[in-house]
């Protein structure tokens, strides 16, 4: 008994650093990694200017964060083009740049989305769902600033588009 015991617990050790690990990983590749979530005040208001500043901070940060990871690639590609005369690192290197501009191409549309919602906030057109109307809620915008439907409303479309495609 003590021997498994101690068995179980050599393992728990083992298996406690990696999972750890994974998830620092995780929180540093998060771009609110240096965010605080925002303390409502008592009886305030949803949407309040505290609330607005808070979220176009996040959202400003956030495109900054993506823009520099822009230009960092850039220059990262700049940086490593070479003509290897061996066409197995020049086949390596292309994909590389290939697998490189596919996620700048992704970042580029998040950095549009995030625009069009900064747009929204200055129009006063920020926080509501879009599809139903009702408040998307302080905690989701934090999570995802850049959301247009409250949670039941994006469940409903993502199951319709299962159906549809699934």
């Amino acid at each position: 008994m003590a021997a498994d015991a101690k068995a179980k617990t050599a393992t728990k050790k083992r298996t406690t650093p990696t999972a750890n690990k994974k998830k620092a990983t995780t929180a540093a590749d998060s771009p609110f990694r240096n965010f605080t979530p925002y303390k409502p005040k008592r009886n305030e208001e949803y949407m309040s200017e505290g609330q607005l500043a808070h979220l176009r901070a996040m959202l400003s940060a956030w495109r900054t964060d993506l823009m520099e990871e822009v230009d960092r690639t850039v220059n990262h590609m700049q940086d490593e083009a070479a003509n290897f005369p061996d066409p197995a690192d020049r086949a390596t290197q292309e994909e590389e740049f290939s697998i490189e501009l596919r996620t700048r191409d992704r970042e580029r549309k998040l950095i549009r989305k995030i625009d069009s919602t900064i747009e929204r906030l200055d129009q006063d057109d920020y926080g509501y769902c879009e599809t139903c109307g009702i408040e998307i809620g302080l905690r989701r915008l934090e999570a995802r600033p850049t959301a247009t439907q409250c949670v039941d409303c994006k469940a409903l479309d993502e199951i319709k588009e299962r159906q549809l495609h699934g």
